[in-house]
């Protein structure tokens, strides 16, 4: 759940006036609440620093399918226990690693 996006939430349908059986059968391009098919050229989109360095390639990540089999393996028996201590080091030496990336 997320609070306070109101970007997230889709606007109501506009109310339709005078709706006829030739108007419904109209092309999506012909809808006034249609995706353009073509982009403004006004508009740009910029990446972060951090989404450039993880889209670079330049982090090779580690794959281990007979420990991923394992630990699926210990949840659908119900076995896995999860150890937070471990979780909040990893998480916080990711952090670390990546800031020290980006003040070099």
């Amino acid at each position: 759940m997320k609070i306070g996006h109101n970007a997230d939430k889709t606007a109501p349908a506009p109310a339709k006036t005078g709706t006829s059986a030739a108007s419904s059968s109209q092309t999506p391009a012909a809808n006034a609440n249609a995706i353009p098919v073509t982009a403004d050229p006004s508009a740009t989109i910029e990446l972060s620093s951090t989404a450039s360095t993880l889209l670079s390639g330049s982090v090779t990540p580690e794959f281990d399918a007979e420990k991923v089999d394992r630990i699926s393996k210990s949840i659908e028996d119900g076995t896995f226990k999860a150890n937070p201590e471990a979780i909040a080091d990893k998480l916080i030496s990711n952090a670390q690693e990546l800031l020290t990336k980006f003040q070099s």
